[in-house]
């Protein structure tokens, strides 16, 4: 039997976050009800009896769901079901195509009623969900975390095991987030070799970190801001050098299939540079001796002479080495050539490529860069360095042996304070203090010992996993809120993906940081932080959108040869700066939907069609033509990512709007789903739109294809890399037609945003759904959807603004409350925390 929700001992606190979320419930219930005055349960009743009960009785319970014993006279008693039956009516979903239906407008006086019954059921018996008690950080909060607290700026996540993922969303989910015993010997590890980087201790042996340029990007232009102005290629790279010393960096260049160097027919000028300072600059290539191979020489079998198949193998290559003194700390390292202007000569030739990149020739085309090297330190100074972390960690400095104790000690509480989020204890340092102690010991100095114990720090469950726990005295089923220190480390997490700073610790220690007037102040101070921006696009957004899976895109160059590398990341910098300026301006989240300007540079621009822009540098670029582009919908990335290599996909397509847009996914597909056909040779190739229209005609699949294939097809004048295109890749002409249930009809992508646009609760709710997950940390469930709906409606009078969604769900009694669980057996215990250490990712956001 289900716990039901009482109010208990902390009565009064759970009344102030009440009122202050439902300041304006009674106002926007009593308009609804106002103008749905005619509309009762038995009228619900009447029409879930006329078109509901015919698939979803008791004898048919179709896909597992009966509607016949529900009470309307009481939906909150039926709140599980019926939230499932309000989303379905919101996205004209049911009943199913060809049967009947009721009116257009019922359905929104049916959905409108239903909200407001379980709105105010709800706000009466207010029920938040239970916190997870156990909340591990996953590793994007443990890079941010150890770089706050360490003063550095690397990046770890490689070194540690992939998260999964629940259900394909988000991987800071605190149910699926195993800690096994790999994960342990990994947070150890990476500990161990953080503080020794922090605290400036030299390493065990000298060490080469490579840093490769993927095949596929271009190097044709200056390759970033970080890169200098009049470069060509290469990379630039932030290396934080653990110690001042000696350091080697060695240079590799881009070869063949055959082995050889690309692009030593004439001489091109490369650089090194050290924070912008020139290191070395080489000559390379245009001294090739004796005969060379045929000009189209891949696969040929003619080789040059000996002499010039050893310049094009190792002669032109050697000596690409600097070995200079670097001082510790974080420092850009950048490998790049002299910017020049090639134009080839003579009549147009046919690019002079194989099948894959590696194989291209590029005898008389630019040089690329490969990989950078970075080796070291080979011989490190004896004194002490003054790296950004170290004067970070090390507050005081002992100057005799004596007073190293109380250093140490001073050191250690205030690391440890920002380190397990809470106050210290006497036990906390009496044991970090003990590894301080063995340290000092084994290592011989007072910089070995702070590393030791901070290497046990960083290691330790309480740092490693949040708590939550339940006040004693309270019943199983009773509300309260969490306490101020909880409530800073799941804002800090929810805002910046990280341990909450100096500032809420304080606010929290002094019981402040609930008062809602100081809550609102600090989550406007976490969004206008630079941390902020870059959680919620590079973490959030990211998931969200889908973009992640930008990593490991697929596309076929024969078909699309404009495709490289840079594309790709140009469309992820397009995506992430347009969603960062709309964070940063605090516009309406509409904005990302129906925005007429982009951030491009020259390539995108001219990828998209777009003239005028010129450079390699992102900037705002109003767009000439709204009717194809413009939002989201019309971005490159998420065009890629939802296509194949070889051709568009209005499934995938409409699938990610259905999910991602507008909050309604449809049901996984059965097993042994038929591939589409084919042509045969001979045969002209069907349209995409034929070939599903073969696929609908088996009624297991005609279910989901009806109402995914439909909105896919609003986007199919993009092809696969999101170009605008009137025929598609079998020479078809494009038929963007689409539908949507209800009788909404598209005339392509311009009519689909426009309609998106016209129904900003919709995207604002779906939208809302996700942002609230993520930063609760588990799915959201029937029980949150009355706060997501107060949410939107409050967001509604600021024109949907981003704060006004984040600050209603800080705000919210799903994000401050919790509910007390159930007493544990022994053995229950026992077998939760084996299935929470012991279980096996489920899907790897590796």
């Amino acid at each position: 039997m289900r716990a039901t929700p009482r109010i208990g001992a902390f009565g009064l606190a759970i009344l102030l976050v009440l009122l202050a979320f439902w300041g304006v419930v009674s106002l926007s219930q009593s308009t609804s009800q106002d103008s749905d005055a005619a509309f009762a349960a038995s009228d619900m009743q009447q029409v879930v009896n006329s078109y509901c009960l015919v698939c979803h009785s008791d004898a048919l319970a179709s896909g597992g769901f009966s509607l016949q014993h529900v009470d309307f006279a009481r939906p909150g008693n039926h709140a599980e079901d019926l939230e499932k039956v309000v989303k379905k009516l919101r996205a004209h979903m049911m009943p199913p195509a060809g049967m009947p239906r009721p009116e257009f407008e019922t359905y929104e006086i049916m959905s409108a009623w239903l909200e407001s019954e379980l709105d105010q059921a709800w706000a009466a018996n207010p029920n938040p969900g239970r916190v997870t008690p156990l909340h591990r950080m996953n590793r994007y909060e443990y890079n941010n975390t150890i770089n706050d607290l360490l003063g550095l700026d690397v990046d770890v996540m490689t070194l540690l095991p992939g998260d999964p993922t629940a259900d394909g969303s988000f991987d800071n989910m605190a149910d699926a987030l195993p800690f096994t015993t790999a994960h342990m010997e990994r947070y150890m590890s990476v500990a161990r070799e953080l503080t020794r980087l922090a605290t400036g201790l030299p390493p065990l042996n000298p060490s080469v970190v490579t840093y490769e340029v993927p095949l596929y990007m271009s190097q044709d232009w200056r390759q970033s801001e970080d890169m200098p102005f009049g470069s060509r290629g290469g990379v630039s790279v932030s290396h934080n050098f653990p110690v001042d010393g000696e350091y080697l960096f060695r240079i590799h260049l881009e070869r063949n299939y055959q082995d050889y160097i690309k692009g030593l027919g004439w001489a091109q000028q490369l650089e090194v540079r050290l924070d912008g300072r020139l290191l070395q600059r080489f000559d390379v290539g245009g001294e090739a001796p004796g005969t060379p191979a045929p000009l189209s020489f891949s696969g040929t079998g003619e080789p040059g002479s000996i002499d010039w198949e050893e310049y094009m193998i190792t002669e032109a290559a050697a000596g690409l080495e600097v070995r200079v003194p670097v001082q510790a700390g974080p420092r850009q390292v950048t490998v790049s050539y002299v910017r020049q202007q090639l134009e080839p000569e003579g009549i147009p030739q046919p690019v002079q490529g194989g099948r894959l990149q590696a194989n291209d020739e590029a005898y008389l085309d630019y040089q690329k860069i490969h990989s950078v090297e970075i080796g070291g330190p080979y011989t490190a100074v004896s004194a002490i360095g003054n790296s950004p972390s170290r004067r970070q960690i090390f507050s005081c400095y002992p100057q005799q042996q004596v007073e190293e104790s109380s250093c140490a000690t001073e050191i250690l509480s205030r690391m440890a304070g920002r380190a397990y989020r809470r106050s210290v204890t006497d036990e906390d340092m009496q044991l970090l203090l003990s590894f301080y102690s063995r340290g000092r010991e084994q290592g011989g100095s007072f910089d070995a010992g702070v590393q030791f114990a901070l290497e046990f720090m960083l290691s330790d469950p309480a740092f490693l996993i949040r708590s939550y726990d339940d006040p004693e005295q309270l019943a199983p089923g009773e509300v309260f809120p969490l306490n101020e220190l909880e409530l800073a480390s799941r804002l800090s997490f929810f805002l910046w993906s990280a341990a909450p700073d100096q500032t809420l610790l304080e606010l929290a220690e002094q019981g402040r940081l609930s008062d809602p007037r100081v809550l609102e102040q600090q989550v406007r101070r976490m969004l206008a932080d630079s941390r902020g921006i870059t959680t919620l696009v590079e973490d959030f957004a990211a998931q969200w959108l889908n973009l992640r899976r930008l990593d490991g895109v697929q596309i076929n160059s024969v078909l699309f040869p404009e495709y490289d590398m840079s594309l790709i990341e140009g469309f992820r910098q397009e995506t992430q700066m347009f969603i960062a300026s709309t964070l940063k301006e605090d516009t309406s989240v509409m904005e990302l939907l129906g925005a007429d300007y982009s951030y491009l540079n020259e390539r995108l621009a001219r990828h998209y069609g777009i003239e005028g822009v010129y450079g390699s540098r992102f900037r705002k670029v109003a767009l000439p033509d709204t009717t194809q582009r413009g939002g989201l919908l019309a971005q490159g990335a998420l065009l890629t990512v939802t296509s194949y290599p070889g051709r568009t996909s209005p499934v995938l397509r409409g699938k990610w709007l259905l999910d991602n847009m507008l909050g309604t996914p449809p049901p996984p597909p059965p097993a042994n789903v038929p591939i589409l056909p084919e042509a045969e040779a001979g045969q002209a190739p069907a349209s995409i739109r034929e070939r599903l229209e073969r696929h609908r005609a088996d009624p297991i699949c005609s279910t989901c294809h009806t109402v995914i294939d439909p909105l896919g097809f609003a986007l199919e004048n993009f092809d696969v890399i999101g170009a605008w295109r009137d025929f598609d890749e079998g020479g078809n002409p494009v038929d963007p037609y689409g539908t949507y249930p209800g009788g909404v009809e598209f005339a392509g992508f311009a009519d689909l945003r426009d309609w998106m646009l016209g129904r900003p609760e919709r995207f604002t709710h779906t939208l809302t759904e996700k942002l609230m997950a993520y930063a609760l940390g588990h799915r959201v469930e029937y029980y949150d959807q009355p706060a997501i709906r107060q949410i939107v409606r409050q967001a509604a009078a600021d024109d949907y603004s981003w704060s006004s969604l984040v600050l209603g769900i800080v705000q919210s009694p799903s994000f401050r409350m919790s509910m007390k669980r159930a007493e544990m057996t022994d053995n229950s215990l026992d077998n939760n925390l084996d299935n929470n250490t012991e279980k096996a990712p489920l899907n790897s956001a590796d």
